[in-house]
């Protein structure tokens, strides 16, 4: 599929590298691109001289797709597709996205967000088909599509039914985390913006480890969770076990920031957000190789999203060491020390620090108590010395004739179950005395 790509900036030269990779990720050849420095024309986004350019470039090159990296509103579709050769599509950054989305979109959830997208893309421009429509100038296929006169309520309908279904997912979801921290996990979330790493470093903590028991508690686990140089790779999220010391760790890997989303893109993934919001502790993978303004950039929109609902502690890990010189990484660490103080430096790729980052990890995470249970002696003990086994880190057990001693560090919640599950042994035991 060839397409141009065109991108307007008010001033300044247009960068059009990441549209570019954004086009790659869907599929797209791009065989031209359009761009100018100027105010948005409220009629065709690029000003008239250059929207007649771009139908030539098309002309010229048999693109059948025009990619905007600037968001376009219906009815500048409308007219752009006017302009532009019969049959040629024009979309945005945002349409864009969605098609990655699409494309990514393996579970139930995924696609469920990735349709709620859509139709909140859509209705907008399905209300300016309305107007359009009453004023008597129906839009062309390859502009806003043939006009439907129920179409509008139709989506909303669906909008609701999906943002519902969602809700259902979300509450199941949420049930599953609160099993795993009862069953003494603690929940690590790798967030950051696509291609930073993440996958890879996910990979590289759970290494040689795999989940096999406790399938009911962990569905959402996969084999591996994939490491290409690729945007959005990872849509939905990944879960994989990683043992920290005394520790049992689930890291959870998600779905990739991008700059300049808007509200509506945002908020139908939110949901996917929530492994991260309410995780134990966060990880902010961030690219150190790009430029020091890319980077800071990128921090300060990650802080905006995550600090919006997330109270966990937040562990900024500078990724791909491996790529830049140690005068380099320091320069850049002393630039960025406001926004990410006293951050982790890693080569996920290549292993490096891997080690530094596993003690931090275990530093930030919520620290476990000491407790010691005197347990009597029933047919029931042992399943509870057993649960305790699995569920926390026993330092010793001591067995007399009438009781066991239990000596063992657990999360807070374990060590509470614990003793209910040792005050229940001790009135069975006093019951049948």
């Amino acid at each position: 599929m060839n397409t141009i790509i065109v991108k307007r900036v008010d001033s300044g030269t247009p960068d059009t590298s990441e549209i570019r990779d954004l086009a790659r990720a869907a599929g797209y050849t791009v065989v031209g691109e359009v761009t100018q420095s100027r105010r948005a024309d409220p009629a065709l986004q690029i000003g008239e001289g250059k929207a007649e350019e771009l139908a030539a470039l098309v002309e010229e090159t048999d693109a059948t797709t025009v990619i905007f990296d600037n968001r376009l509103g219906p009815y500048q579709t409308y007219n752009l597709g006017k302009l532009l050769p019969e049959g040629v599509e024009v979309i945005d950054r945002f349409t864009l996205i969605l098609e990655i989305f699409g494309q990514r979109a393996q579970t139930r959830k995924a696609q469920l967000q990735v349709e709620l997208a859509e139709l909140r893309y859509e209705l907008p421009r399905a209300e300016a088909k309305t107007s359009l429509a009453k004023r008597e100038e129906h839009p062309g296929f390859m502009g806003l599509g043939e006009y439907d006169e129920s179409r509008e309520q139709d989506i909303k309908a669906q909008i609701s039914r999906i943002k519902d279904e969602l809700e259902r997912i979300e509450q199941t979801e949420q049930q599953r985390r609160e099993r795993r921290r009862d069953s003494g996990f603690d929940l690590v979330a790798l967030a950051g913006y696509t291609n930073a790493g993440k996958s890879t470093l996910l990979r590289r903590l759970a290494a040689d480890l795999e989940v096999s028991e406790n399938e009911d508690l962990h569905p959402d686990l996969d084999a591996t969770a994939e490491s290409k140089d690729k945007l959005f790779t990872t849509l939905g999220t990944t879960t994989r076990r990683a043992d920290i010391d005394r520790r049992d760790v689930l890291v959870t890997d998600t779905v990739g920031f991008i700059s300049d989303l808007p509200h509506w893109l945002v908020e139908s993934f939110k949901s996917t957000l929530d492994s991260v919001y309410r995780a134990d502790l966060v990880l902010l993978v961030v690219d150190v190789s790009e430029p020091i303004d890319e980077i800071h950039e990128k921090l300060v929109t990650s802080h905006d999203t995550l600090y919006e609902r997330n109270e966990a502690p937040i562990v900024t890990v500078l990724n791909k060491i491996d790529q830049v010189s140690d005068e380099e990484l320091a320069e850049k660490r002393a630039a960025l020390s406001s926004l990410a103080p006293n951050p982790v430096a890693v080569s996920a790729k290549e292993g490096q620090h891997i080690d530094r980052l596993l003690e931090r990890i275990d530093e930030e995470l919520p620290d476990w108590e000491e407790e010691r249970l005197l347990l009597p002696m029933t047919d029931d003990t042992m399943s509870v010395v057993s649960w305790l086994h699995d569920n926390a880190h026993v330092d010793d057990v001591t067995y007399g004739d009438e009781d066991v001693v239990v000596s063992f560090e657990a999360r807070p919640a374990i060590v509470s179950q614990a003793r209910s599950r040792a005050s229940e042994l001790r009135t069975a035991a006093a019951e049948s005395a």
